[in-house]
């Protein structure tokens, strides 16, 4: 955590006093006045109607008074819209006169959700979100409707956390989506999802999800405080800047929060009193407090038999270790061939080459990481030739010539499978980040920089701590009882207590009386 944010500011949430144009007090509100030809002249110098094409408003006269609807026709379904537009002009067919005009207009508003606004500030944040806000002559309330209809794609399984069987659901880039998503996993009325805006021009919608009789208040408000003390323009990467301002990462490149795409990896950490964070156009869910062990676990072992869930979970803690100790070790027993025994001579390289073993690795890594960017900037049908061509034209050629010997390829090769091996995209990259810092004390100081460099990637990793939680646990601090689950996937029936990293109110996941 960082020092100094416990404290929450004292001005509105996500208005900023310094800006000009931007209010700063409840006195600053423009309210909605009586005359609705003067929130007309406000309204359209505010919002730009008739500069901003997608800016709109449409004029009724019903039961003798003028009505203004604004919206924006980009995020608003246009189907219900229109039919609010007919019920309203059916009222005005009818040609009854009554003294209570804004009463016969909100009960002919068809839609579910009708809220009341009296200023102009918070009708126009709710008109750019989607919604739409109803002005009647005469009446210093505006109606606010909600007709939402978000541009998007449909929930489909997210490409980084595919399982061979499961859920084909994944989280998209409508928080409204999203939140029922997890409300379909999670029917529990200690259920919340708590909305706020953050960002004093972007306004975006952030959900905080948890389960209230099981996640820890007390890190609940710190999270809610975080929120609502960020003071920015806009979050324009989304769920990313959020992290940076809950968590303090630093120089640090390990994961101090887990993201995920899948709703029912959502559900089961809310279920062991994990936090959620949802931040809309983003289909990424940051979840909170987590431990280095959270970044290791994939969905596919919990959809198979426990021994082989157990089997799939050690194949992938051996691809991570090789990931980050292959390379690193070739190179000592290379430099220092004394170290292998008599029934190992056969590793290192058999030939010469014109460039030293420790540079090869290093331009491979640097070509595979350039190789990876260009297949995620290459279009799909060009990805298959991407491939033909660093295997066959850039790996023999670059053997041929001499720059490569055939065996740096192999560990190199082996090294990047088990980075993708990982199942978090961030751990991935910050074990390859080591594996350099590795590589680098082993050819300065061969076993002595190994040993020293190892000693100091371990002390660091104990010295993290993700919202005031340690970072190793359960290794450090030592609980037998939640390494064992993380070491072997244990069966659902025996899980009996949630993990206690996240202080639960209630400990207890299933009864045995």
């Amino acid at each position: 955590m960082r020092r100094g944010k416990w404290k929450l500011r004292n001005i509105p949430q996500g208005q900023n006093p310094e800006k000009k144009g931007v209010p700063s007090t409840e006195k600053d509100k423009t309210y909605i006045s009586r005359d609705i030809e003067v929130n007309e002249e406000k309204i359209k110098k505010r919002v730009g109607i008739g500069v901003s094409f997608d800016a709109g408003v449409r004029k009724l006269h019903v039961l003798g008074k003028e009505i203004h609807i604004y919206f924006i026709n980009g995020l608003c379904d246009m189907e219900a819209l229109t039919e609010l537009l007919k019920e309203l002009m059916k009222l005005e067919a009818r040609d009854r006169e009554t003294p209570y005009v804004r009463e016969a207009i909100e009960n002919h508003l068809t839609e579910v959700q009708v809220e009341y606004k009296d200023n102009l500030e918070d009708c126009i944040t709710e008109m750019l979100s989607g919604l739409v806000f109803i002005l009647v002559e005469g009446e210093d309330k505006a109606f606010v409707v909600d007709v939402r209809n978000y541009p998007g794609r449909s929930p489909e399984e997210p490409d980084n956390e595919k399982v061979v069987r499961g859920a084909r659901d994944g989280y998209t880039e409508n928080i409204i989506e999203n939140t029922g998503l997890t409300r379909r996993r999670i029917r529990d009325e200690r259920l919340r999802n708590e909305i706020m805006r953050v960002g004093v021009r972007s306004k975006t919608d952030i959900c905080i999800s948890y389960i209230e009789d099981i996640a820890d208040p007390d890190m609940v408000n710190i999270v809610k405080k975080e929120l609502e003390a960020i003071d920015i323009d806009g979050l324009t990467m989304a769920d990313k800047v959020v992290e940076e301002y809950i968590v303090d990462q630093g120089a640090n490149p390990f994961p101090l929060v887990r993201y995920t795409e899948r709703p029912d990896v959502t559900a089961v950490h809310l279920f062991e009193g994990h936090i959620a964070i949802i931040v809309d156009a983003s289909p990424s869910v940051i979840i909170t407090p987590t431990t280095f062990f959270h970044h290791v676990q994939h969905a596919e072992e919990y959809r198979q038999a426990p021994f082989i869930g157990t089997y799939l979970r050690w194949i992938r803690f051996f691809g991570m270790l090789a990931s980050m100790l292959i390379l690193p070790l070739w190179l000592l027993v290379v430099l220092e061939p004394q170290l292998l025994p008599e029934e190992l001579q056969y590793i290192g390289p058999s030939e010469d080459s014109n460039v030293s073993e420790f540079m090869q690795i290093v331009i491979a890594e640097v070509g595979i990481e350039l190789m990876r960017m260009a297949a995620i900037h290459t279009p799909s049908p060009l990805a298959t030739a991407l491939g033909l061509v660093a295997a066959l034209l850039i790996g023999e050629i670059a053997i041929e010539v001499g720059l490569f010997t055939s065996e740096v390829i192999l560990y190199v090769a082996l090294a990047s499978i088990g980075t993708f091996a990982t199942p978090s995209y961030e751990l991935g990259i910050a074990i390859k980040i080591f594996r350099f810092v590795l590589l680098i004390a082993v050819v300065s100081f061969q076993t002595t920089g190994f040993v020293i460099a190892a000693t100091a990637l371990f002390l660091f990793l104990a010295s993290i701590r993700s919202l005031n939680k340690p970072y190793l646990w359960p290794f450090l601090p030592f609980d037998a009882q939640a390494l064992w689950q993380v070491i072997v996937r244990t069966t659902v029936p025996n899980i009996r207590r949630r993990p206690r990293i996240v202080n639960p109110q209630d400990s207890i996941r299933q009864r045995t009386d």
